[in-house]
């Protein structure tokens, strides 16, 4: 193994290796890959915490009309359940159809056409986003539920937290499965036990009590058609259960062998362990008659609600259970904590993993796409971090405004990824060929052992009939949560979700534009007349001689050095160094009186190309190599300026010709010494200076 294989020495880390970890082999992607027991916690966790609130959205808004709308919430709850087993159905035939990680967005794409395809992207983006504000949110939340004092600091708690999780998702898909198991299996665990223990003191004749249960609710006065509205954004708010769902869809890639397998079985536990949780814990707040205003204040009979955080619902079940300032009522609020800070990690590995898709595909930009050091796609992880710290910020992480603008993009999402889904399936049927499922373009060959069987027409009716249902009852929700909570904030959904739109449609045409102009012509003809250097030299310095001596080296078929004059003095002064360096390279002045490097320069080259035809030139300049980031800003960045502007010369290539400093050792580890170049400079012969080229020349030398 070569030396630039090797890791570098302990010493030598960079900051960025500290935080994430040393850089890991492309061969080891495949153990960064995830069995079950990690892949539940790890892309799961955003519908299993939700059941801390959505149980507690539901019974608010029921609470708008009085405590009497609370005997609708089992009913309620009810739907959402049907629904939640309506739609894991309908992404386990998907995970099977669709496993190269596109999910909806490959559906609606392939099945759709492109503008539906961009839909659903704009509007996963767009609801990872608010995975991430609302989980961190809601974490926060709960610990100021235990901890009221904390309540001043809500929004520097969550966009640390956002940070703690960018910086664990970096080091890895691997390590952050391990890191977020415990405290979403704690968090599963200690729901469950706290739902037995409350259901079995109910049968018992003990049932818990709140500590609102003595609260009455300030109701407001509805019509027939305000109830009905009420029920409906009741619903709504409920169906917040069911975000995340479609995570594991996304993440089928991310699975260990065989993948779709892995994934089904993954999706099917956790909408088992949701509807548990979410049933037990919306029958255990009514048992216990928790009361939960989106006003504290509308709460009659308690004096302190302007003064004191209103506690969770969780929590209030939690302290009915078990008893306030119980260990186990704070184990609870710790694994509530935790895990709801964690359902932001399946964004986090949904969102990079969509982006990565949409780059393949051209619809954003191709940095997406590439693999850091851990072999994630960080850049995503990034920009989720940082769109999240944003909002969190811009809302002063409140929940209850949060809480509005989400489930509006996961809707989108599902309505139209079941309608490609029914097509797909349509398309399958009038297949004169013997059915099969479906193979992305993206699909590994590693799946082949998950789809080798071919599907069956009446799988495939069966699938239909799942499909249909499912998109037929998300496209009924999308509409309630539309018209429910349009008012209440998420117009800003539907104002984000068209700009992403336009930017990925304007992406992709970018590409496609760039792509037509570069490919190859079907005649080239290769040979440029004429070889030029020109190296550019400012001062006498050890640089400017190495860039000389570079140019020397290479042989080129002529050479010259220039100087741009902007100060008689300095231009005189130069005029002698060179004479007594005994340099024997032609030194060129060119005048600049109004203090301008590249604009003489570029004139004189495009000056001796229209006299000599199709001469390739180049020009050598010499660059600092610093070790410091501050080292950057007190350096002169002119030579960065006329670089920039050199490039967009006709026939023109720049040189960069390095200069170490002394502080770059903290890159290289070792101190700059004198290499090829600076310490010698030979004088070859030059070739005899070419002839100007006749006129008929000239019309052909471009």
């Amino acid at each position: 193994m070569t030396d630039e294989a090797e890791a570098p020495p302990a010493e030598l880390k960079s900051p960025k290796n500290w935080i994430i970890g040393d850089p890991l082999p492309t061969e080891k992607l495949e153990g960064e890959l995830l069995p079950k027991h990690l892949a539940l916690p790890i892309f799961a966790s955003d519908p299993l915490s939700s059941v801390a609130y959505a149980p507690q959205e539901l019974l608010m808004i029921l609470m708008v009309g009085g405590l009497a709308f609370l005997s609708f919430a089992p009913w309620v709850a009810v739907a959402v359940i049907v629904l939640l087993v309506t739609v894991v159905a309908s992404y386990r035939q998907l995970i099977r159809a669709y496993p190269s990680g596109g999910g909806d967005y490959e559906v609606a794409h392939r099945n759709l056409g492109e503008k539906a395809g961009l839909v659903v992207a704009s509007s996963l983006l767009v609801d990872y986003v608010m995975t991430v504000v609302v989980s961190v949110a809601s974490g926060v939340d709960n610990i100021i539920s235990a901890i009221p004092e904390l309540n001043p600091f809500r929004v520097e708690l969550a966009v640390v937290f956002v940070i703690i999780l960018a910086a664990v998702n970096l080091r890895g898909v691997s390590e952050s499965s391990r890191a977020f198991a415990v405290p979403t299996y704690l968090f599963i665990a200690s729901v469950f036990v706290m739902i037995v223990v409350g259901l079995t003191r109910t049968f018992l004749g003990d049932a818990p009590v709140s500590e609102s249960a003595g609260f009455v609710v300030e109701s407001e006065s509805l019509t027939q058609a305000g109830i009905i509205l009420l029920l409906l954004r009741s619903f709504a708010s409920g169906c917040s259960a069911l975000t995340g769902v479609e995570a594991i869809s996304n993440g089928v890639p991310a699975f260990r062998q065989p993948k779709i397998r892995n994934a089904q079985a993954t999706l099917v536990l956790m909408g088992g362990i949701a509807i548990v949780l979410f049933a037990g814990l919306t029958a255990l707040a009514l048992i216990s008659q928790v009361h939960y205003a989106e006003d504290p204040c509308h709460l009659i009979g308690w004096a302190e609600c302007a003064t004191e955080p209103q506690r969770s619902l969780i929590a209030q079940v939690a302290s009915a259970t078990f008893g306030d300032d119980t260990a186990l009522f704070y184990l609870i609020q710790a694994a509530t904590a935790l895990v709801l800070l964690l359902a932001a990690n399946t964004a986090f590995n949904g969102f990079p993993l969509l982006g990565s898709v949409l780059a393949q595909d051209g619809y954003a930009p191709k940095s997406l796409s590439t693999r850091g050091d851990r072999l994630i796609y960080s850049n995503g992880v990034l920009i989720l971090a940082l769109a999240a710290s944003v909002i969190l910020v811009v809302f002063q992480a409140n929940l209850t405004v949060l809480i509005q603008l989400y489930i509006i993009g996961v809707f989108v999402s599902f309505t139209l990824g079941q309608t490609g889904m029914v097509r797909h399936w349509l398309r399958e049927l009038r297949s004169p060929r013997k059915p099969t499922s479906s193979k992305s373009p993206r699909s590994s060959r590693g799946d082949a052992d998950d789809r080798s069987a071919p599907i069956t027409r009446g799988a495939i009716w069966r699938a239909l009939a799942i499909n249909a249902i499912g998109a037929a009852m998300t496209a009924v929700v999308l509409i309630v949560v539309t018209v429910t909570k349009f008012t209440h904030g998420a117009w800003i959904v539907f104002v984000m979700m068209p700009i992403l739109f336009t930017l990925m449609l304007g992406v992709h045409r970018y590409y496609r534009d760039v792509e037509k102009e570069i490919e190859v012509d079907p005649t080239t003809t290769f040979g440029s007349a004429g070889d030029h250097a020109i190296v550019l030299v400012g001062r006498m310095q050890k640089p400017t001689l190495k860039a000389l001596d570079y140019a020397i080296a290479a042989r080129h078929d002529s050479l010259e050095a220039v100087h741009v004059s902007l100060y008689e003095e300095e231009t005189k002064r130069l005029k002698k160094d060179w004479v007594k360096q005994n340099i024997h390279v032609k030194l060129r002045i060119l005048n600049s009186p109004y203090r301008d490097l590249s604009y003489p320069l570029i004139q004189y080259i495009k000056s001796r190309r229209e006299e000599h035809g199709s001469e390739v030139v180049t020009v050598y300049m010499p660059q600092y190599i610093v070790g410091h980031w501050w080292e950057s800003l007190l350096h002169n960045h002119k030579a960065r300026r006329i670089r920039q502007k050199l490039l967009l010369v006709h026939g023109v290539t720049v040189s960069l010709v390095p200069w170490l400093l002394d502080s770059s050792d903290l890159i290289y580890g070792r101190r700059s010494r004198p290499l090829p170049g600076q310490d010698r400079r030979g004088e070859p012969v030059r070739p005899v200076p070419r002839r100007p080229i006749s006129s008929d020349g000239q019309k052909r030398g471009r």
